[in-house]
């Protein structure tokens, strides 16, 4: 059986895409800040902040013992805050690029070595349009996305010796709390922006996670794919 490790699962795609998991067959590892909101004999869930070096080192030590190996990473977890430039206090900088890119690759260091006698791992981080679209009021959430697209990039090429593949994926808007609170003027002002212009659905994403974790999909890497035709 083949297990996958998916950050921030306690709630919206995370959780989604745990379940989803699930109900193919996989062991899914799931963690959030808080508790567990998933009951299944298949899942796993750890509680911890996912910049936190020494928990996610240990978080890992503990599925080697329970799993022997990780086959997948979905570094799902991040969170955004909109706010002017002017108006973004240090403390909101420090929490999304602790959150957003230095937990992403803390998941990708640690889960990528328990990848290597899969021969086939995969890791999928996910970016935001928020980032090709230069979307005003999002700058530092724009700007840690724009760092995990780097980040993918660079790791594609470094993982490629050990036949781990590094892709990114970036989501349209989607009914979640990330989004939630934001002006409706400006939802449709986005959405108009998008070749495809509605709201995204869990499985858009779930659908283009599924591509990359294909056997087939052996000889892509280092690529990011926006949702909704966003260029």
């Amino acid at each position: 059986m083949k297990t996958i490790v998916i950050t921030g699962t306690r709630k919206g795609i995370g959780k989604e895409m745990a379940k989803h998991y699930l109900a193919e067959g996989w062991q899914v590892v799931g963690c959030s800040r808080g508790e567990g909101s998933i009951e299944h004999a298949d899942y796993q869930h750890f509680s911890l902040d996912v910049s936190d070096e020494d928990a996610v080192i240990a978080m890992a030590r503990t599925i080697k013992s329970s799993h022997g190996k990780v086959d997948a990473l979905l570094n799902n977890a991040g969170i955004a805050s909109m706010n002017h430039a002017l108006l973004t206090p240090a403390s909101t900088v420090n929490r999304i690029l602790q959150t957003n890119v230095v937990g992403t690759f803390l998941f990708c260091r640690e889960m990528s070595k328990l990848m290597r006698r899969t021969n086939n791992g995969r890791i999928i981080n996910f970016t935001t349009v928020a980032h090709p679209l230069n979307l005003e009021g999002e700058a530092i959430y724009a700007a840690s996305k724009a760092a995990v697209e780097s980040l993918t990039r660079i790791l594609a090429r470094e993982l490629a010796e050990l036949k781990i593949t590094v892709n990114a994926i970036g989501p349209t808007p989607i009914e979640t709390d990330l989004i939630r609170g934001v002006p409706q003027e400006k939802m449709d002002a986005l959405l108009a922006r998008q070749a495809l212009s509605r709201m995204g659905e869990v499985r858009d994403v779930i659908n283009a996670v599924d591509f990359y974790l294909r056997e087939e999909s052996d000889f892509i890497t280092g690529q990011v794919l926006y949702l909704g035709g966003i260029n």
